[in-house]
């Protein structure tokens, strides 16, 4: 569908006569992918306090869930930036889509069989199927145009992400929150066929959404199997570049980049905060003390948080043309702190809207990360892709430990973890990235 002269030429080299946009077509595809991920990977916020019900389950028992999901970046993430550099970006996006097809099949019977167990190997597979598609097209995302853009490009992109997660809430909370679960005791009064009717209105909560996303997914996978896109190389650092930052010809792997190591542990940190957030929402909006809102109410209010994200990336994607990433990356994460704080402390409205203002901030901080950390990786892009993808594995260990806090100390004041976070994140804008200058 791009036609390029030359399919190994990188962006710069392009002909003079070449056209202004080579890419658009690509990565108009490509953002669809965005937009599908983030609604799958929004949907466990609304899966969690119905799961969390239906099981009866702990909060730590909750986070199970983020924690299966978010493991597989960690399990999954470098193989395939190995298997990327094998089989091409069209290769890994093909072969992503196609394992989390799978995964979402498996949602069916994990509610059949009433299985918590089967639900999290079900996230685990959906997870490594998303992980393989962000390994592949991230980094591409970045190379299919000028390098000095590439912020603001995957920011655009990530932009519509945030779309797919601002949607995933609300018809999440209509279709899978629409049946109310009952509590444990009110299950022991059923009769048998009370029982199984009950039960099989559960598992068709889950079920059909899941299917849907099965076939969707399956057919995006061919789309990509029919189409042409452009086969472009990572961009190999100029010999002066080479001389500055000691890239390539001094480092055996992408591990020996320091700014990169930074920038996984602030990739680490920052999925770590945000999905603490999202996955408490809920259940912090049902407080007594906060809004007292049931749950099918407060998931979509959840939108509301990913919605700021949306909106944050699309204005994002334009200033972050004209202003430098890291200061950029500095005053969001110090805002951000700000404002959980302040939903720590505060109550009321005050609290509820604090935390989903949050969202607005954390709009530009994965793609300005991402896009800092991968900064003249050269021939090792793709490897250094999948580390920072592995470090998403802070999704799976902060909410855990968040849901520790909030079963000992409440759900309120364990929002101390996602403040802790942002601070991190605050340091590598303010100087962290800048050792790719050392």
């Amino acid at each position: 569908m791009d036609k390029v002269t030359d399919a190994k030429m990188s962006p710069d080299n392009l002909p003079k006569n070449y056209d202004k946009n080579p890419y658009f077509g690509s990565l108009t595809l490509l953002t669809s992918l965005f937009f599908i991920w983030g609604f799958i990977t929004c949907l466990n916020d609304i899966l969690i306090p119905h799961l969390k019900s239906v099981f009866t389950l702990s909060y730590t028992q909750a986070m199970l869930v983020q924690f299966c999901f978010f493991t597989a970046y960690f399990v999954v993430s470098v193989p395939s930036g190995y298997l990327v550099e094998k089989i091409n970006y069209k290769g890994g996006i093909i072969a992503g889509l196609s394992i989390a097809s799978l995964g979402c099949l498996l949602f069916y019977p994990a509610a059949g069989r009433h299985s918590y167990p089967l639900f999290l190997a079900a996230f685990f597979v959906l997870a490594s199927g998303i992980t393989l598609l962000q390994v592949a097209a991230n980094p591409y995302v970045t190379i299919l145009g000028k390098p000095e853009t590439a912020s603001s490009r995957l920011t655009l992109t990530q932009a519509f992400n945030s779309l797919g997660t601002t949607i995933a809430p609300y018809f999440g909370a209509l279709l899978i929150l629409s049946t109310a679960v009952k509590s444990t005791e009110a299950i022991n009064l059923l009769n048998a066929d009370q029982l199984s009717a009950y039960q099989a209105a559960q598992a068709a909560a889950v079920q059909n959404p899941y299917l849907f996303l099965a076939a969707v997914l399956f057919c995006v996978a061919i789309v990509f199997a029919i189409i042409k896109l452009p086969e472009i190389k990572a961009i190999e650092p100029s010999t002066v570049d080479t001389a500055k930052h000691a890239f390539d010809d001094l480092h055996d792997s992408a591990w020996g980049y320091k700014h990169l190591v930074l920038g996984a542990i602030a990739i680490f940190v920052y999925v770590g905060g945000e999905v603490c957030i999202g996955s408490f929402l809920i259940n912090f909006l049902g407080e007594s003390t906060i809004a007292g809102l049931a749950e099918q109410e407060a998931g979509k209010y959840v939108s509301f948080y990913w919605g700021g994200a949306m909106l944050g990336r699309f204005v994002g994607a334009a200033v972050m043309q004209k202003i430098q990433p890291g200061k950029a990356l500095v005053f969001n994460a110090l805002t951000a702190a700000t404002l959980v704080l302040i939903t720590i402390m505060g109550n009321g409205s005050l609290a509820v809207w604090a935390i989903l203002s949050v969202g607005l901030f954390n709009s530009i901080m994965f793609p300005t990360i991402f896009s800092l950390a991968v900064t003249g990786l050269g021939k090792h892009t793709g490897q250094g892709s999948g580390i920072l993808c592995a470090a998403i594995v802070g999704g799976a260990i902060l909410p855990v430990v968040q849901g520790f806090f909030a079963d000992r100390i409440g759900i309120q004041s364990a929002f101390f973890i996602p403040v802790l976070c942002y601070g991190y994140i605050a340091f590598y804008g303010w100087k962290g990235y800048l050792v790719v200058l050392k």
